[in-house]
Parts: C-alpha cells; structure tokens; sequence
C-alpha cells in the first residue's frame, strides 16, 4: 500500500511517500523538505512532488494522502495558520488523482505518531504504571501549546482534538499570582499558553525583569534584541549563565507540570501522558530534574492518581510526519 504523508507549517513542509506491507510495516520510498512560502497552495507542492518521482520511476498508484496543518481544520477543509493557504481535500483528490484524502490539525499527527516511536524516541520522566487501552493526554509546548486526548478504539489509539492551551491560566502560588496579574494588564485574558511556550517563556522572563529590573544583564539583553528571545532565555537558563533566565525556565517548567497533570486528571489518562512539541526536548535536562514531575503531581487529594500516570518526553521531531503516515495508511 502505498501513501502519501505530509506535516505541513507555516516554515517548512515535508512530504513522503511510504509503502505498507501486509504486517503494517512501513519503509519511507521518497521524502522532500519544502520551504512553504515559497508555494502558493499545498497542492501545487504535492504536485509537483509526485511529477518528479514519476519521472524517476514511472506511475505510482497510491492508495491514501493524509496531511497534518499547522491550522485549524473543519472537515474535509482546513487553513495553515500562517499562510494564505486554505485546504480542501475533495479538490486535492481530483487534481493529486488519489482517491482518499485525510486532512488532520498537526498535533493530532503526533498524536497517531506516538504509536510508531520506538524506544529511543521516548525520555521517561516518571515510570508510573500505565493500564493497557486507558487514555493517554498529549501536551506539546512549541509556537503554542497544544493538547489532545488518546482513546482506544478497536485496534489502535484514536486522536481527539483540543484547544485546552487556551483554557485559563491558574496560578499555585504567590509568585504565579503576581506574573497573572502583570499578563492580565497586558493581555486581558491570560490562558497557559501565555506562559507555556516558546513566546510564553519570554512572557515570564518580561515579568520577572520589570519586578527586578536590576538584575538584567547587558549580555541577556543584547541575546534577546539580536536573536529569538526564548532561545536566548532558555540557554541561558540552562547553563546557569543569568539569573533571570534560571529563575524563567524553572517557573516555565513547573507551569508546564501544572497543565500536564491539569490534563491529565481531565481525561483520567491511566495510559501516560506524552511531552512533545519542539521545546521540550530542547530543555530535557531541566524537565529532568524533577521541576515538571513535581508540579505534575501537586494535585492534592488527587496525587495517588498522577503518580502512577507514566510521564515520557517525545524527543523525535518527525513525530508528526509519522503520524500522518499512519492515519493514511488507515483510510
């Protein structure tokens, strides 16, 4: 069976075509990075794909296509958040000449991909004891923070969408009350992805240095104005080299535990709950250290409950990819 995969975002698109045998087994035939500005729709991209690998080895007869979007999708209709493209999967069916045509939100690609990691691709950050076909929780702080809910049907995990990033934010503690109440002035409405992601990182570092502006360094500001300012607080923060950048990725860390273990009371996720998205494995070192784990399992009453929830960090960037893959192969 032979399908076509693509994770599609705003920077970069990449696309596969993969074979599955009679096992479900599956080995990658062709694969290309795009850069996504440079297309005027997806369906040019994936034409012009399937054109070149036709001219190298003749007519291919695929099966299914399955497309993870950075974006909303409605249907059999979606749109890449930071492109002009707007996707119909009727359309990229008769002009792709494949009969079925699957468009899904990318983190629900993650979430099909999980089943595909093997072990190298997973960091445990707390064992628990996982109970076969219970749901799993997904949480992936990158651009944003997504979130979704894995249930077991027939055979394998199906994936729910969610948009909890965007539910409220709610402190724990006095110092998270007061960086509310300083997101609140500048915001408005503050939910966890004010504060859990790439932007939401540079959020907490903004609050701690306007409460101690004498702390800032020369050097941590002249990081943040000539680069991407949550690169430069994360590895400062790692390395201990500034203060202020420690101080952010330790409260970063343990908002992301709140909300983990916030979602994972939500859908009572007895099978685990999975870490992805691209900041995480980028601080592995200070998700390990126990801050998130903590966090995770300050739940009160409710603590032997998470403590047995296993905790694993997705640490291989073509999860979604995988995924897409996969939920083509099922169509």
């Amino acid at each position: 069976m032979l399908i076509l995969a693509g994770d599609i975002g705003g920077t970069k698109t990449l696309l596969q075509i993969a074979n599955f045998d009679e096992n479900n087994q599956k080995t990658i035939l062709h694969e290309h990075r795009y850069v996504s500005a440079d297309w005027a729709d997806l369906t040019d991209m994936a034409s012009e794909f399937l054109t070149g690998i036709i001219k190298e080895h003749g007519n291919l007869t695929l099966h299914s296509a399955c497309f993870g979007i950075a974006g909303p999708v409605t249907g059999r209709h979606g749109w890449v958040t930071n492109l002009s493209w707007e996707l119909d999967a009727y359309k990229m069916q008769n002009v792709l000449g494949i009969p079925r045509v699957r468009l899904i939100n990318d983190f629900a690609a993650v979430g099909y991909g999980l089943e595909a990691l093997g072990t190298d691709d997973i960091t445990e950050l707390q064992a628990g004891s996982p109970a076969e076909h219970a749901p799993c929780a997904l949480i992936g702080a990158g651009t944003g923070l997504g979130q979704g809910i894995l249930v077991w049907q027939d055979d394998h995990y199906e994936v729910m969408p969610s948009e909890g990033g965007h539910c409220d934010f709610a402190p724990v503690d006095d110092e998270q009350i007061e960086l509310l109440s300083y997101l609140i002035k500048r915001f408005g409405h503050v939910s966890y992805e004010r504060v859990c992601c790439g932007r939401g990182l540079v959020n907490i570092y903004e609050f701690l240095r306007d409460k101690t502006p004498a702390l800032e360094s020369e050097s941590m500001k002249k990081a943040m104005t000539d680069g991407d300012p949550a690169a430069a607080v994360s590895i400062a923060g790692l390395d201990g080299s500034d203060e202020l950048a420690s101080q952010a990725m330790h409260i970063f860390a343990k908002i992301y535990g709140q909300q983990a273990g916030n979602l994972a009371l939500t859908c009572m996720s007895g099978g685990g709950v999975y870490i992805a998205g691209g900041i995480a494995p980028k601080v592995i070192d200070k998700l390990r250290d126990g801050t998130l784990t903590t966090a995770f399992n300050d739940k009160g009453r409710m603590v032997k409950l998470t403590e047995v929830m296993p905790v694993r960090v997705v640490m291989n960037p073509n999860v979604g990819l995988m995924g897409a893959a996969l939920a083509a192969s099922r169509l």
